[in-house]
């Protein structure tokens, strides 16, 4: 037999500290897990990639409308595993003027900065020929879950220096490193409390007086 239950909600603003908490951790667990929150992050890798003379890996991600997107092959794991981390996969070759171009789009950003300086100088050093490939391997996410090929493309055939291949491969995998710093510092952001409060409060959301969402 239908009834009809009558239940007090409350704004947020409303709501005690407690209570508060409650809120915010549905709010956390139903929002962060429904959109791609790491978009932007991903857009802005992809132009640092380009400036430094990296090429994405893609793969293909068929569309509702029946059309194909290319998806770049940038894997991560977080925030608070051990273990966690993010990786890539793709092509380097030198990019001229990598230096420069990085300090002009990212000009507050020493870590990127090294990065390109240590790419640039190790190129020098062999002529710039090097390119290397890498990509992703196992089931974890991380800069040492990246297996690379380092060649020297030398038309005498001459030898890499016997440093070249550590140097792109350690300056590659601080870019994944960086890369995770980027995407855990969008998602402290984005789950804080302020951006939280934020959301609730744009949503008009209502919840029972123990925190317990309602509509």
């Amino acid at each position: 037999m239908a009834r009809i239950v009558e239940t007090t909600v409350y704004d947020f603003a409303e709501l005690s500290d407690p209570a508060k908490d409650k809120a915010r951790t549905w709010f956390r667990e139903s929002w962060v897990n429904s959109w791609d929150w790491w978009d932007s992050v991903y857009d802005d890798f992809a132009e640092i990639c380009r400036i430094l003379g990296i090429t994405l890996a893609a793969s293909p991600v068929r569309l509702m409308g029946g059309g194909l997107r290319q998806d770049p092959r940038i894997y991560f794991r977080g925030f608070s595993s051990q273990g966690d981390g993010a990786c890539y996969e793709g092509h380097y070759a030198y990019a001229a003027h990598a230096g420069r171009q990085i300090r002009s789009y990212a000009p507050q950003d020493a870590k990127l900065h090294a990065i390109a300086d240590a790419l640039q100088a190790v190129q020098r050093r062999n002529f710039y020929q090097l390119a290397a490939s890498f990509r992703h391997r196992g089931h974890y996410c991380h800069a040492y879950s990246m297996d690379f090929d380092v060649e020297r493309d030398s038309p005498t055939r001459q030898p890499m220096t016997a440093d070249a291949e550590t140097a792109v491969v350690e300056a590659l995998r601080d870019l994944a490193h960086w890369l995770y710093r980027q995407l855990l510092t969008e998602y402290e952001y984005l789950t804080s409390d302020e951006a939280v409060d934020d959301g609730i409060a744009a949503n008009s959301y209502t919840f029972t007086e123990t925190g317990r969402h309602f509509g």
